[in-house]
């Protein structure tokens, strides 16, 4: 098979390991030249591959498929083997096991028979406690299991989206990058990623950012003669091309680096197969620790100037959530400890004081149950359900917004969304509907409001027209037949508007296409946001024709002929191209018209032509742009209607009422972008708002030094609502600034929108990055937060819908367990102190905490986003955690529970008839007494989780209650299940079954708690001082905790402490959520590991920069297959 194909797959990558005038020198001596090379690799660089499956499965099965064979996912063993490391758990599980043993001990000398009756159950409460702990374990690895499995679809969704043209069988078409092999020919533009390795045949002005292989900053020119070799993982900032692919998956540059790093399934296997791999380290392993300290040096040395990147910063609600877990976990201890010291004290007192007792080895199975109490009253102080209700909140939230057009890859990107004061939105294709059609045009001196006929115009003008549109643009825009009236547009739709109008003018442009073929152009300049305009030069019989068009005033400042009516170039005059722009270019832009003017030059020996200005002495100084791009003649300007979006103005309004407000940021004409801001409802009649161009921005927030000054921003950005002819850098000054104001309150929480390579550092800047899913480069995607997958702005709404819907589910759920929390360890508390025994038993407990509240964050989590979640201003990132009404809610609630377990406690006997349980035997069986408190203590629990549905003091806790079957199915489940282990859990639950009377009462004091909750509603939280609110600043030792967690685990600043940390990954079981993102970490490091490691290979000096870039592209959700 070698032979058939003229190349190995390891001499392909030795090849590719060459670099600029050394890879042209072996191209030509070992392959004479690209053509040679596609001859042996069985390709057209013309046609491209047959298609033919057999033929692409052979080169699959040869050169290898294009996909670096991921991790396999932990194992739900795994899982359960890592549930099992919490620290609670360890102890429960000891204390159970040692009161098991126990429980065989039976030392002669009491020969009671009632004693020994006792003693046949003593094994049930240490077994059920095993079990309890056994389930609590298999619901957590089954969680934990079924979240990396969506995560993984997740990743998996983003990557299959990832798409780039082939030539096949002479057919441009899209493949996911996936099916791509060695031999296929593709059309590379700007803003790819690209996917594999390969060679260029024909290049466009084409420069590649290799920075993240080479740490070389400087875009790197590519072309058959200067440097042929392109690398999977860079990128395509400039122009477009072509190549012919030589390496794909492992063998490719990128997956030659997370092979030897150990980032795919491969180096597993390879690693399984070493016996002492713990002993040994490789060179490539021993390079990427190495680099890993180079890698965060430049983010420590970024924290140390700015405070650190917001990016790397936790979210705001998980770095509250945080705090709170260490502190609750401080309390819980405290009372853990007071309970067992106190039941312990009392019982020595008791036994061998007052009545006198000697020491017997039974004794040690009290102390081994008290020591059991006061671990689980610290099972109950931790809120084991809050991290999983903050991972299944984030896992709903993303699920169901996939629905809705967003595709998320960072999760607390749905958290923050939640909060954002502001979003800086594009205008083409977001605002508006991105169908783009020609509707006016000014041709010859005419302006015309209707597309003209062919034949009607002077024959000089329409040819140009024709060749302007159809040859100066991607021959991957198209317009074809569509499935109703309207035609598909294909590519970039202001190109598709301009072929749309060659056809309305009665002409062909495939047909030009034909005649002038990608191959057959002298030159290219791309368009970029510098030069916003696109120009291509064609070779015509007495030298060279340059094509142009662009926006309209920048290509008319470098006019210096216009055609009149017979068709013929004229001078045109400065005060003719004013004329121009104030009877024609304004008013289309009033009208809200996009404008774009054709051009062209001509380089030629004839000198005859008036507006041959540049006569031709040789080939041209195509490097020389300035120079190419002046003295062109103007051929026509045309108007593009862009519709708005006709739900966008609803939305928009919906954003206001919201406390959002939303800002344009547009390379359009200023008249232009006014006129679309009005239809949008952005600017309205009367508003004191500021409309400024990219120039006069610039000139009102710089100081002398040329400098940004933040005073002079402060006074700008607050008024600003469209930004018009922008460049990228002019986005993210708008952004880093706005985040670095202080006139706001609270800081600003920025969503910026973007669809080009050059918007990528405002999207990573700011706090979430929306990229278009449709328009959108693959360099803007990876720099994103989210993907909008329709490219539309009323997708946005609905993500700052999830976002706060997130917040509140989560607030919902800690209203809940707080007060579950608090009653369950009071109730343990003063049980201990006063009865010498816990009126809640452990397995009880255990089904309390950590059954029934891990059901209760599903049934809280899942609730589903409402449109009044837009009626109040954002939160902001300096809201209480617990606000003012939760914490009225949270004791309310509590001390109704409170009164109600407690009277049941001291005086229940009487009122339901029953044998008392206070102050009995601890080894002595259930009670109903003691039942009835544990049944009513659920009841209470289980109705104000219906409570605990409204946390803005609404009065209507049913409303939406069906419309979330997952809530009341989880409800009727819990409350079933209460019954069953009420009733026929016996010694096993610590429950004897309770008549239809006792049930009633429980009930009774269940329902009273909903009614207590319209008191509680009453109380007028306006009324109650501020000091009740908590977690309203987030915590500053979650900076250390980051920077702790970069330096393994050393002190940094001494702010936190060791124990802080293991108290988060302990007791309040945080892990939960690590756990559930682990695979996405994993590969994340791979990827930012391999990138340090090749740059160590290739040796650059600009490494410290590459790291960095590489670091915060580790923020997203891509693996390693991702770059394919």
């Amino acid at each position: 098979m070698a032979a058939q194909f003229g190349c190995t797959v390891l001499e392909l990558r030795e090849f590719m390991e060459k670099r600029s005038h050394e890879a042209c020198q072996i191209l030509q001596e070992k392959y004479s030249g690209v053509g040679e090379l596609c001859k042996r690799l069985k390709t057209s660089p013309v046609e491209g591959l047959s298609g033919n499956a057999a033929d692409l499965a052979e080169r699959k099965a040869f050169f290898g498929a294009n996909v670096i064979p991921p991790k396999p996912p932990k194992s739900f063993l795994r899982l359960v083997w890592e549930a099992l490391q919490d620290v609670t758990l360890i102890i429960l599980e000891i204390a159970a096991i040692v009161s098991l043993g126990l429980s065989f001990y039976h030392p002669g000398g009491d020969d009671n028979e009632a004693s020994n009756e006792e003693r046949k159950y003593e094994w049930i409460e240490g077994v059920a406690i095993l079990v309890a702990v056994i389930v609590v374990v298999l619901v957590t690895a089954f969680n934990d299991w079924s979240k990396e499995r969506q995560f993984r679809g997740l990743q998996n969704k983003i990557e299959g989206d990832h798409k780039i043209s082939v030539l096949r069988n002479n057919e441009v078409m899209p493949i996911p990058v996936t099916d791509i092999v060695v031999g296929d020919i593709c059309l590379i533009k700007y803003g790819d990623l690209m996917p594999t390795d390969g060679v260029v045949i024909q290049s466009n002005d084409l420069k590649i950012d290799e920075s993240a292989l080479t740490g070389e900053s400087d875009h790197i020119k590519k072309g058959e003669d200067t440097d042929p070799m392109l690398l999977s993982g860079t990128h395509v900032m400039e122009g477009s091309g072509r190549m012919v692919v030589t390496a794909v998956g492992v063998n490719s540059q990128a997956g030659i680096i997370f092979t030897l790093l150990g980032a795919t399934a491969e180096a597993d296997d390879d690693k399984d197969k070493n016996k002492d791999k713990k002993e040994t380290k490789t060179d490539a392993a021993e390079a990427g620790a190495e680099l890993e300290e180079v890698r965060t040096a430049p983010d420590k040395e970024k924290k140390k100037e700015d405070g650190g990147s917001h990016k790397k910063e936790q979210s705001v609600l998980q770095a509250k959530l945080t705090k709170l877990a260490i502190q609750i976990g401080y309390a819980g201890m405290t009372i853990a400890i007071l309970t067992v010291i106190i039941l312990i004290l009392r019982f020595c007192i008791t036994t061998f004081a007052v009545e006198g007792k000697a020491w017997d080895i039974t004794y040690l199975q009290n102390f081994v149950k008290y020591f059991i109490i006061g671990v689980t009253v610290l099972v109950v102080a931790v809120p084991e359900g809050l991290p999983l209700a903050v991972t299944l909140s984030l896992a709903y939230a993303v699920k169901k917004m996939m629905f809705d057009n967003n595709l998320v890859r960072h999760l607390d990107a749905c958290e923050t969304m939640g909060n954002a004061t502001a979003i800086c939105s594009d205008k083409t294709g977001t605002l508006t509907t991105n169908r783009m059609t020609v509707v006016q045009s000014y041709i010859a001196d005419k302006h015309n409001k209707e597309t003209p006929k062919f034949a009607d115009l002077p024959k000089n003008a329409g040819e140009l027209i024709v060749q302007c549109a159809s040859i100066n643009s991607g021959y991957t825009s198209k317009v074809v037949k569509g499935e109703g009236d309207l035609p598909m547009q294909l590519g970039n739709k202001t190109e598709c508007a301009l072929l749309g109008f060659v056809l309305g003018l009665g002409q062909s442009y495939e047909a030009i296409r034909e005649q002038n073929p990608e191959s057959s152009f002298a030159h290219m300049y791309t368009f970029n946001s510098a030069r916003k305009s696109m120009s291509t030069v064609i070779r015509i019989p007495d030298g060279y024709r340059m094509l142009t068009k662009g926006a309209s005033e920048m290509v008319l400042k470098r006019c210096t002929f216009i055609l009149n009516k017979s068709g013929d170039a004229v001078p045109f005059s400065k005060q003719e191209q004013d004329r121009l722009v104030h009877d024609v270019i304004e008013p289309m832009a009033m009208d809200g018209l996009r404008t774009i003017c054709l051009a062209y030059k001509d380089l030629s020996t004839n000198s005859a032509a008036a507006n041959n200005v540049q006569k031709l002495s040789g080939e041209p100084d195509w490097e020389d742009e300035d120079s190419m791009l002046q003295g062109l003649t103007c051929v026509c300007i045309t108007g593009i209607e862009d519709p708005v979006r006709p739900e966008v103005p609803d939305a928009i309004r919906r954003c206001q009422r919201a406390g959002i407000t939303v800002r344009m940021v547009t390379g359009d004409n200023i008249n232009t972008a006014r006129s679309i801001a009005g239809k949008c409802g952005i600017l309205k009649p009367g508003d004191d708002f500021y409309v400024l161009e990219g120039k006069e921005f610039n000139r009102r927030i710089r100081d002398e030094t040329g400098e940004v000054s933040q005073q002079l921003f402060d006074k700008v950005w607050p008024k600003l609502r469209v930004l018009a002819r922008s460049q990228p850098q002019d986005k993210y000054t708008l952004v880093k600034h706005m985040i670095e104001s202080k006139v706001s309150e609270a800081r600003e929480v920025i969503a910026v929108t973007g669809d080009g390579t050059n918007d990528a550092p405002a999207l990573k800047k700011a706090d979430v990055g929306f990229a278009m899913g449709i328009q959108g480069t693959d360099v803007a995607k990876e720099a994103s937060d989210i993907i909008l997958t329709d490219d539309n702005f009323t997708s946005i709404v609905k993500a700052v819908m999830w976002g706060r819907n997130v917040y509140d589910s989560i607030a919902k759920f800690l209203q809940f367990q707080l007060t579950v929390n608090v009653v369950a360890v009071v109730l343990a508390f003063v049980g201990a102190c006063a009865v010498n025994d816990s009126p809640l038993k452990a397995v009880q407990m255990l089904w309390v905490n950590l059954i029934m509240d891990t059901l209760a964050s599903l049934a809280l989590a899942t609730e589903p986003p409402t449109e009044e979640l837009l009626n109040r201003k954002p939160y902001g990132r300096t809201k209480p955690l617990i606000s003012r009404t939760m914490m009225k809610n949270i004791l309310g609630h509590s001390v109704y529970q409170l009164l109600v377990v407690f009277f049941l406690l001291f005086y229940g006997e009487r009122l339901l008839d029953v044998d008392s349980g206070r102050n009995a035997d601890i080894h002595e069986g259930p009670t109903q007494h003691f039942t009835s408190i544990f049944n009513t203590f659920v009841m209470m629990t289980l109705f104000n989780e219906i409570n605990a549905r409204k946390i803005h003091d609404q009065r209507n806790i049913f409303q939406g209650l069906f419309s979330n079957p997952i809530f009341y199915c989880i409800w009727l489940g819990t409350f079933a299940s209460q019954v069953i282990i009420v009733q026929f859990g016996g010694r096993a639950f610590s429950t004897a079954g309770l008549e239809i009377d006792q049930w009633i009462w429980c009930l009774f004091f269940g329902v009273g708690g909903m009614l207590w909750g319209q008191v509680v509603t009453s109380i007028p939280t306006s009324k109650l001082p501020e000091a009740m609110a908590y977690g309203s600043e987030p915590p500053a030792e979650m900076d250390a905790l980051d920077e702790n967690a970069e330096n393994g685990g050393e002190q940094s600043g001494g702010d936190l402490k060791r124990g802080q940390i293991l108290w988060i990954r302990g007791l309040t079981r945080l892990q939960t959520q690590i756990r559930v993102v682990q695979a996405f970490q994993n590969h994340r490091d791979n990827l930012s590991g391999s990138r340090s490691t090749l740059q160590s290979r290739s040796g650059t000096r600009g490494s410290l920069s590459a790291t960095k870039r590489s670091d915060e592209g580790a923020a997203s959700l891509i693996t390693p297959a991702a770059l394919l």
